[in-house]
């Protein structure tokens, strides 16, 4: 089946990949990242991470490398276009989304406007 998840265009650096995998393994019962937007945050949308074991038959699947990230079909529209990367740097680790749709972010990189 396809829908509106299955074409947009989201996609999963190789860092990132490694580091859900390291996630995964560290978790017995979580097979998924699972990236959604909700209301809030300093900028009006932020980025929420969980791990899942369970995928929902609309879900975006997102696999690089042996990881796979889920995502829901209106959090898909938000992130059409986006890059899922994590960085390591001499102020911390985490995960980052290179959202072309945001018009502006905040400082921590977990919110952001559209």
């Amino acid at each position: 089946m396809t829908t509106a998840a299955n074409i947009a265009d989201i996609s999963l650096s190789d860092s990132a990949a490694a580091q859900i995998n390291q996630i995964i393994k560290a978790q017995s019962d979580a097979r998924y990242l699972r990236l959604s937007v909700e209301g809030g945050g300093c900028s009006g949308f932020s980025y929420k991470y969980d791990l899942t074991d369970t995928a929902n038959d609309d879900d975006m699947r997102i696999e690089r490398n042996g990881a796979t990230v889920l995502i829901d079909p209106m959090s898909v529209e938000f992130l059409d276009g986006s890059i899922i990367d994590y960085v390591d740097e001499l102020i911390g680790a985490s995960f980052q989304i290179k959202n072309p749709n945001a018009t502006a972010a905040c400082g921590c990189g977990t919110s952001f406007s559209i």
